[in-house]
């Protein structure tokens, strides 16, 4: 089983948010989940747009789950929060 962080999409047309989610790789974008471990809010000022589980983020990559090319990109930019 392929594990990845990927983002999981909610909210109404034209104002989305997303929560940073692990999941199979398999299952759909909006599918089932085994965890989920933070938010991410492309409206809000730059401060509040990207909240993360630092330690849930560690123990997920150390278990061999891969972050998608948005994640990545999310994680480098913002330092994480508990």
């Amino acid at each position: 089983m392929s594990v990845r962080i990927r983002l999981k999409r909610f909210g109404t047309k034209k104002r989305p948010y997303y929560r940073i989610v692990v999941m199979d790789s398999r299952t759909p974008r909006d599918g089932r989940v085994l965890e989920e471990i933070g938010i991410y809010h492309p409206i809000e000022k730059l401060d509040k747009q990207v909240s993360v589980n630092e330690a849930k983020v560690k123990d997920w990559i150390a278990r061999g789950a891969t972050p998608s090319n948005t994640v990545k990109q999310l994680l480098n930019r913002k330092p994480v929060s508990a």
